[in-house]
Order: C-alpha cells, then sequence, then structure tokens
C-alpha cells in the first residue's frame, strides 16, 4: 500500500489535516462531558442508585474495549478515513436512538445509546489519536496529541455547562425532555463532520511508510511480532477516569453546593484539565514525556487521596488538582505506547484505546463504594493512578538502559539515523531531509 509519513507532507496539507482530525476530538469531548452529568440526572428521574448509573459508564467505556481492536483491524485494510466515516456514523446514530429513549423514558435505551456512540468513539479515538502521534516527528508526538486533546477539554466542560442550565433546573430536573433534544443535535453535528470529511482531501498514512522510515534510520523493532511490543502491551491498561461521580462528590461534601450549582463546578473541573492539557503542550516541547508521566502520576495518586479523605474544600481543591494532573496522560499513555510500532501502528493503536475500556470497571467499582461514602469511593482511582505511575517509571528506566536517562524530549529515529550515517554524510533522503524540514515547520514549537 502506498502512502507518505506526516514529515513528507507540505506545510499546507500538514495543517489542513492536523485541524480536522483536531475538529474529532472536540466532538467526542462534548459527548463525554455530557455523559458524567447524566449519571446524576438520571438518579433522580429513574429513582436508581449510583451504582446503577454508572452503567452508563460501562456500556460507553465498554464499548471501547469491545471494538477498538475491530477498529484498529478495519483502518489497518481500509485507511484512517473510512474508519473515521465509521465512526462518525456509528456516533450519530447512538445519539440518535437518544430521543426514543428519553420518550418512553427507558433506562436501558439509554444505556443501549450509550453503547453505540462508544463504539463510534472509540473508532473516532484510534483513527485521530494515531492520526495525529503520527503526523510529524516523533520527538514532538506527545505534544501535538495534547494540543489536539486539548480541544477535547474545551469540549468537555460544555457538556456540564449545559447541563448545568437545562437538565437540573426546574421542572427540567425531573423529567427528559431537553435530553432528547441536547442529543439530536448531537447527532446533527456527527452527520455535517461525516460529510465535510467525505469532501475533504486527508492524506494517506500507512504503515508501510512509516515502517520504512524506521528501518531507514536502523530501526527494526517491527520485526519482533506484535505480542512482543511491550511498551505497547502494558500501556492499555493504564487508564482510569475520575468523573463519573464528580457531581454526587460535590453535593456530599457540605459546602452549600446543589445539584444544579455541582454541575457548573464539575464544568470548571473540566476547564482546569483543559488548561491542564494546554500546559503540558508547552512542558512536552522541552521534557521527556516518559518523565514527566511519571511525575503526573505521583501527583494524580496523591491528590486522589486527597479527594478521598480531604474534608469539605479541601477534598474539592483535591478534585480541582486532580483534574489538571490528570489531563496529560492518556495522551502520552498513547504516545508512548504506539512509539516506533511501524508495521503495527494501527493494531497498536486499537489496543491503547481499548484500555479506555478500563473506564468500564472502574466506575461500578466506585459505585459500589459510593453507595455508602462518595468520597471514600475515589481510593478506586487512586489504584488505577499507581498504576500509571509504574508503567511512566517502567518506560522512563528502559529509555535508560538504552541511552541513557533523558531530561529532554528527543526523536530516536533521528537519532538513530545520525548515528548510522558516515561522517559528513547526508544522512538519509526519507529521514533526514523530511525530518530536518519538518523540525522548522513544526506547528507545536510555534505554540510553545
Amino acid at each position: 500500500m502506498t502512502g507518505v509519513t506526516g514529515a513528507q507532507l507540505s506545510r499546507g496539507r500538514w495543517a489542513f489535516a492536523f485541524a480536522l482530525v483536531t475538529s474529532l476530538f472536540f466532538t467526542w469531548g462534548f459527548a463525554y462531558g455530557l455523559l458524567d452529568v447524566l449519571n446524576s440526572h438520571f438518579q433522580t428521574v429513574f429513582g436508581i442508585s449510583k451504582l446503577q448509573s454508572t452503567l452508563l459508564q460501562l456500556a460507553y467505556f465498554g464499548a471501547y474495549f469491545v471494538f477498538s481492536p475491530v477498529a484498529g483491524i478495519f483502518m489497518n485494510r481500509y485507511g484512517y478515513k473510512k474508519g473515521i466515516h465509521l465512526g462518525l456514523s456509528l456516533y450519530s446514530i447512538g445519539a440518535i436512538f437518544f430521543w426514543p429513549s428519553a420518550k418512553f423514558a427507558k433506562y436501558g435505551g439509554f444505556v443501549g445509546s450509550t453503547f453505540v456512540i462508544g463504539c463510534g468513539l472509540s473508532c473516532l479515538e484510534v483513527a485521530a489519536n494515531s492520526y495525529i502521534s503520527v503526523l510529524g516527528t516523533q520527538k514532538y508526538a506527545a505534544a501535538r496529541l495534547n494540543f489536539s486533546q486539548g480541544f477535547q477539554g474545551v469540549a468537555t466542560f460544555a457538556g456540564p455547562m449545559i447541563a448545568s442550565k437545562w437538565f437540573f433546573q426546574g421542572k427540567n430536573a425531573t423529567t427528559l425532555d431537553t435530553v432528547q433534544w441536547v442529543y439530536l443535535a448531537v447527532a446533527g453535528l456527527g452527520v455535517v463532520l461525516n460529510i465535510l470529511f467525505y469532501f475533504c482531501d486527508l492524506p494517506d498514512i500507512t504503515e508501510d511508510a512509516l515502517a520504512q522510515e524506521m528501518h531507514a534510520a536502523g530501526i527494526n523493532a517491527d520485526h519482533e511480532p506484535f505480542r512482543k511490543q511491550y511498551h505497547c502491551i502494558f500501556g492499555c491498561g493504564a487508564q482510569v477516569g475520575v468523573a463519573a461521580l464528580a457531581v454526587n462528590y460535590l453535593v456530599e461534601q457540605n459546602v452549600g453546593f446543589d445539584k444544579s450549582f455541582a454541575s457548573q463546578m464539575f464544568s470548571y473541573c473540566q476547564i482546569t484539565f483543559a488548561v491542564g492539557r494546554f500546559v503540558g503542550v508547552v512542558l512536552l516541547n522541552f521534557l521527556d514525556p516518559a518523565l514527566l508521566l511519571s511525575f503526573y502520576g505521583v501527583a494524580c495518586s496523591a491528590f486522589a487521596l486527597g479527594v478521598s479523605y480531604g474534608p469539605g474544600s479541601a477534598g474539592v481543591g483535591c478534585l480541582f488538582a486532580l483534574f489538571f494532573f490528570e489531563s496529560i496522560c492518556y495522551p502520552v499513555i498513547f504516545t508512548l505506547g504506539t512509539k516506533n510500532l511501524g508495521r503495527h501502528t494501527k493494531r497498536g493503536s486499537g489496543l491503547v484505546v481499548m484500555g479506555v475500556g478500563g473506564g468500564a470497571w472502574w466506575p461500578p467499582m466506585q459505585g459500589a463504594i459510593a453507595d455508602h461514602n462518595t468520597a471514600h469511593s475515589y481510593v478506586i482511582p487512586f489504584i488505577g493512578y499507581v498504576i500509571m505511575t509504574f508503567y511512566g517509571v517502567g518506560i522512563v528506566m528502559a529509555q535508560a538502559r538504552k541511552g541513557g536517562f533523558r531530561l529532554r524530549t528527543f526523536d530516536e529515529i533521528e537519532e538513530k539515523a545520525a548515528e548510522i550515517a558516515p561522517e559528513g554524510s547526508v544522512v538519509s533522503e526519507n529521514v533526514s531531509s523530511d525530518l530536518d524540514k519538518k523540525r522548522d515547520e513544526e506547528f507545536v514549537e510555534s505554540v510553545a
């Protein structure tokens, strides 16, 4: 299959592809922001427990676990663009079925519709995360993905803000009328994006081209079977979320928040999350991603315990800090897990996104504890952050064994190409010239 690498694109084609794919992050950020607020709303409307309300998260993240590998295989055969069309189609279909679920007040319908939305978004995540990661030099992959996912954070706080005005006030606090209209609008957004992608010229970045770039630099990691790509295998287990019961937590901290204001405060948590991602873009232009992930993992672990046991406003402050430090973790895990996979890139992307399916199991465990004490339920995310920290530290140690301890971010392909090139010669037509050109044009560097 013919294709190009991100470094071989002209500046105009690169910027167009980057902007278009980044728009997808806004799409699923908005859907995810609404999802966590629906937990609290459905507890009131359907009279269900916190544990039962987390069936939404089970369906949403369970879809990631089930469908992400399928999406990876699909894109390996048909390419990123058709994968995006599949994801947007499933996303719109799931959102449309929120209307009959709300019309007939069927909680099971909402759960099923959420599963379909999750299948669509898992497909979009495999496509968009992978595409942005390989759309340029390896050195800035984590910064690039954090920048794109920052717009997911911007959209995520819009969901709770809308919910605070439309789901929890007046008669809407006990009905589903506004839910159906909001999700019909979400479906419409998916249809519009699908049409735009149909008419756009999205450059085809293939695994063959990526593998050729690696091999030219003397990196042959993808010659090993996929089961031996350990940095990818272990990366899929390091996903965790804290948002599902945030509204309940804010209400129960005895600081004077009702559900409407707690939903608004939750949107401020999501703003903090978005700000954290953009701060991360700057840091990742200079610092090694694995090292920064290790530091952020320690901070997340500490603040998760603070949320669990901090009284009143102190616990709320720890929750905001937790959202800030959680911000860069998933994009960094994704870029570390899919680094130098070559011919395994799309399959590996599907596996790492499948790890988001961990969100299907953590919220129900949290919900079981939260039915007795919501604050103490945050011990469950704490366990996930400890696992994530071990992953980051493990990558740092593996890098140190191969090339010494790294404080600054680096491009392994570029360094290896320089090592094998004869002194005074041009490194490689496929590697050096393209990377030098791309380094001068790299969008993320200008952000920093």
